[in-house]
């Protein structure tokens, strides 16, 4: 079965020959570009230096700010752990958010409210909006700016989670939560532009937690201390594993309807986002039709129309990343989205008491 893979010029079906091309082309000049990702390797090494040696100014705030972030750029999953960390702390203390929001359409501060949406505040961030009213939610490129805007409203926040923010070393967090894939270490990558690294793995030793993410649920505790060889764990650090959990069910704004029932139905699986593999895996069954667009996607008029015509007399089913930018251009009771959990593997308690332990000591 072929896929229909969009980018933002332009719109190609690839066949297996053609994808086979592709990814030599992509290894060889990633190759070539190797005495650049040295040269940007010593770049951030410096700057790191700088920031350790306390030359460049970081600001430390007093309230318990967590950073959830990684080293590589995108797909490890910071989206379901930044959830999580919701889930966990919002019963008991007065949550925001911090993020970048990235490729919104705003500029500057912006504390996310009932006029926001994914243009101006990102993704992700009116993602959490969406499912969580009871926390704030807010964008800025600016992290210090950021948390001093949240702290001069009049009801302040307990704790600060800064999403993507483990490379903003202008803000020095209490707490730092490192994402690492399962299928993609830091420990075998290398820096940009012929890896994925966007500093040297050496700054793994700033984080608290390190999470492998998106692991096989029936992980071994063998393969699991072969990784933690790998990664080069210190005494200081939390080494945990976590999966995806895929819900058993999809919704749209009116009504949900069970995975296992939509085994037989035609459906078109739509996904904008970094790694797509396994929520095709999830849902896709012989006849489906697939549409893969880049990371982060606009949807422009002829993407709708595209989806539109391909998911004729069929039920669309999407991210909930891509569903937030979607809904309000396609017919409803037609788009569906399904949504995922971060779970750990083991030791989930251990990782809850070491944040409550950080925020309560912190407050």
């Amino acid at each position: 079965m072929s896929t229909i893979v969009y980018s933002n010029s332009f719109t190609f079906r690839l066949q297996s020959k053609d994808k086979i091309l592709y990814f030599r082309i992509m290894v060889l000049l990633r190759k070539i570009l190797f005495p650049f990702a040295i040269v940007y390797g010593l770049i951030t090494s410096l700057r790191n230096l700088l920031f350790d040696k306390g030359i460049l100014k970081s600001y430390l705030f007093d309230l318990p700010v967590i950073v959830v972030g990684n080293l590589s750029v995108g797909g490890t999953g910071k989206t379901p752990q930044i959830e999580y960390l919701i889930r966990l702390l919002s019963p008991d203390y007065k949550v925001a958010t911090l993020s970048r929001g990235y490729k919104r359409q705003s500029k500057g501060f912006v504390l996310a409210d009932e006029n926001d949406d994914a243009t101006t505040l990102g993704d992700e961030p009116f993602q959490y909006y969406s499912k969580f009213p009871q926390i704030k939610v807010s964008v800025d490129t600016d992290r210090r700016n950021g948390i001093e805007q949240l702290l001069s409203l009049p009801e302040k926040p307990d704790v600060i989670l800064l999403d993507d923010a483990y490379q903003h070393r202008k803000v020095k967090a209490g707490f730092y939560i490192l994402l690492t894939s399962y299928g993609d270490l830091y420990a075998d990558d290398y820096m940009l532009p012929t890896g994925n690294l966007r500093e040297n793995r050496r700054g793994a030793r700033r984080a608290n937690v390190i999470i492998v993410t998106k692991c096989p649920p029936e992980l071994s505790v063998q393969e699991q201390e072969k990784i933690r060889l790998k990664l080069n764990i210190s005494n200081e650090q939390q080494l945990l594993f976590s999966y995806i959990n895929y819900d058993d069910s999809v919704y749209s704004d009116k009504e949900s309807k069970q995975v296992k029932q939509l085994i037989n139905a035609d459906k078109l699986l739509v996904a904008g986002i970094a790694k797509p593999g396994p929520f095709f895996k999830y849902l896709q069954r012989d006849g489906d039709q697939v549409l893969t667009f880049p990371d982060h996607h606009r949807f422009s008029n002829k993407d709708i129309t595209d989806i539109r015509d391909k998911g004729t007399d069929k039920i669309i089913i999407t991210t909930e990343k891509d569903y937030v930018r979607l809904k309000d251009n396609m017919e409803r009771e037609q788009l569906f989205y399904l949504p995922i959990k971060s779970e750990f593997l083991f030791n989930k308690d251990n990782f809850d008491k070491a944040i409550l332990n950080y925020v309560r000591e912190k407050s």
